[in-house]
């Protein structure tokens, strides 16, 4: 056998490489063994963030983005999951007490509920996560901007969820009021130069809800189909819009006022009844068609939420005929729940206008929490808020009458809501 022809310098680097690669390899076993044993527990590690459409994103458990992996495939729905109930986490991420701002109509607990369960569930999507929320950075990333939640009181429940998961986290000055006849309500904080508001407009377009104290128009809508600049010059200078319009929409029949909205009012005026599916489809061309025309998508972010569930018939659910909501106090545990007032139609005439806008280049991000909300039905406001009227005796015998199974107590499901949207507003470039 020949004798090897190195030099013992050159022979010492050839055995150093050759153990640094199979060090290397041994690693990377060892690595892929400890997440493949630990993959479900993602409170104290990296997170891996996957958004459908989206590039991949890493980030650690304060939302701060990293550098991605060296390989990953595949694609995550932040929509498709399940609630878990979570007693060691940092739910709920504010106490009602602490929240200067929570209105009465969603403050549960100061109003009587006393199980808090309900405030322990955490939403796990399937095979990823998302940031956790952390306030400082948030509130950093919100300096002098201006976020406009647009719709009807669902979007104003989610806009009071967002100042109290948020309030504490801003120093200095902060105020909260209102303003347009009771159609902007606004908080602010000065020393950062921070706007997050709420403007009354279930419709989008001009209706006969408008009136925010006075809204209650029965099982009928009356609506300027093509009028919206009265609500619409009110929102042009946010840096964040967030729309809703749904629910209102969901009537046999909407009439269409036939001249002018000036006269929306005007009980001589003459109108056109049409289906609520075609209304509805009418309605989001006219605030595309202004998006379209007033938006300029370098300088504003657009979200539209989806739609919630509304848990009245707990027949669908198992439970007693008659009953709804009330009472409730763990979710469904059927990740495949769909209740039957949320129809498939108008979701889909929602994401074809989605479609069509994106189209013509303006992108709108859908936060799509409706299957999220489905199994929720312990989470709603029921019984326990400020009653604006004195509840009739047959209410106070029998409290399902009198429950809220549309509204959400906070803190709760739309605390989650709102980290879903910061997640895309912050880290998905949309």
């Amino acid at each position: 056998m020949g004798k090897m022809n190195c030099s013992i310098g050159l022979c010492d680097m050839q055995t150093m490489i050759h153990c640094s690669i199979f060090i290397f390899f041994l690693g990377g076993l060892s690595t892929m063994s400890f997440y493949r044993n630990n993959k479900q527990d993602v409170a104290s590690h990296d997170i891996t963030v996957t958004f459908t459409n989206a590039i991949t994103r890493v980030f650690d458990h304060q939302g701060k983005l990293k550098s991605p992996p060296l390989s990953l495939s595949g694609t995550c729905d932040l929509f498709s999951g399940r609630w878990v109930h979570d007693n060691k986490s940092y739910y709920p991420l504010y106490k009602e007490h602490e929240c200067p701002y929570l209105e009465e109509n969603f403050a549960c607990q100061t109003y009587g509920r006393k199980d808090s369960k309900y405030l322990q569930w955490r939403w796990q999507p399937h095979g990823c996560d998302f940031p956790r929320f952390d306030g400082k950075t948030i509130v950093e990333r919100l300096r002098g901007k201006r976020l406009l939640f647009v719709g009807d009181s669902l979007n104003r429940n989610q806009w009071n969820s967002m100042i109290c998961m948020l309030h504490s986290s801003i120093p200095g000055v902060k105020r909260a009021g209102g303003g347009l006849k009771g159609h902007l309500h606004t908080f602010r904080a000065s020393d950062y130069n921070i706007s997050i508001d709420f403007y009354w407009a279930p419709m989008l377009v001009e209706s006969n809800g408008d009136n925010p104290k006075n809204h209650h128009a029965g099982d009928y809508r009356i609506v300027g189909i093509k009028a919206i600049e009265k609500h619409a010059r009110h929102w042009v200078d946010a840096d964040i819009l967030i729309f809703n319009s749904y629910h209102w929409w969901r009537v046999p029949e909407v009439k269409l006022l036939k001249s002018g909205a000036s006269l929306l009012y005007d009980t001589i005026q003459e109108y056109e009844e049409v289906d609520s599916l075609r209304a509805y489809n009418m309605g989001l061309k006219t605030w595309s068609d202004w998006a379209h025309t007033h938006i300029d998508p370098s300088k504003t972010k657009l979200f539209f939420m989806g739609v919630t569930a509304t848990h009245s018939r707990a027949k669908e659910w198992g439970g007693m005929k008659k009953m709804n909501c009330y009472g409730e106090t763990e979710p469904v545990m059927d990740d495949t729940f769909w209740e039957r007032k949320i129809d498939p139609k108008m979701l889909s005439i929602l994401e074809s206008s989605l479609s069509k806008l994106k189209a013509k280049g303006v992108n709108v991000q859908i936060i799509n929490i409706t299957q999220l909300t489905q199994c929720r039905k312990d989470a709603h406001t029921t019984v326990y808020r400020k009653h604006w009227r004195p509840l009739t005796d047959e209410q106070k015998q029998n409290p399902r009458l009198a429950s809220d199974c549309s509204h959400w107590c906070l803190p709760g499901v739309p605390d989650t809501w709102n980290e879903l949207l910061l997640a895309y507003i912050f880290w998905f470039q949309n």
